[in-house]
């Protein structure tokens, strides 16, 4: 995944607090394998991938709001598919295109996730771990486009050669 400085990742104008299904991918630092291997076509976790895991799968305990649907740990991101649920006293945020955090959004949602996993891997001694500044989001709209989503994470191990976030991808 390449980003360009100063590109806005995010729709504009488009309220990230709202309900709805979104796929996100979360990758590391100049994509540094810091979760363990592909083996065989399955993803092999280390203990920095069995933090990112746990801590991924804690979520909805921190978000009443929030589901969790598919997801995969890879040896450098993460791809998942978050729900945010309609809920009593929810807000009706004003889209403004400035993306603060505002809690229970994407993007807070996906802060928080980063930095509790940066914390455990701290603790746990593994100092330098690090996360690339931005991620990916895609709002999903479409039932299709969910199972697609879907297809597309329960193979994304057995198409880990022809990743792009594969350093040593066929197609790099």
């Amino acid at each position: 995944m390449i980003f360009y400085p100063n590109k806005k990742i995010r729709l504009q104008k488009y309220d990230y607090s709202q309900p709805g299904y979104y796929f996100v991918t979360i990758c590391t630092k100049d994509k540094a394998e810091y979760f363990g291997k592909i083996k065989n076509g399955l993803m092999c976790l280390n203990q920095v991938g069995d933090i990112a895991e746990a801590i991924w799968k804690q979520i909805p305990a921190s978000y009443s709001s929030v589901d969790l649907d598919y997801s995969i740990v890879m040896p450098n991101h993460l791809h998942g598919i978050i729900i945010i649920k309609p809920h009593d006293g929810m807000p009706g945020h004003a889209a403004t295109g400035l993306h603060a955090l505002t809690p229970g959004s994407l993007p807070s949602i996906v802060n928080h996730f980063k930095g509790a996993v940066k914390k455990d891997c701290n603790k746990n001694g593994f100092t330098d771990f690090q996360w690339q500044s931005r991620f990916y989001d895609h709002i999903i709209r479409k039932d299709e486009s969910l199972d697609k989503i879907r297809e597309y994470i329960v193979n994304n191990p057995l198409n880990w050669e022809l990743d792009k976030n594969n350093p040593e991808s066929v197609w790099m």
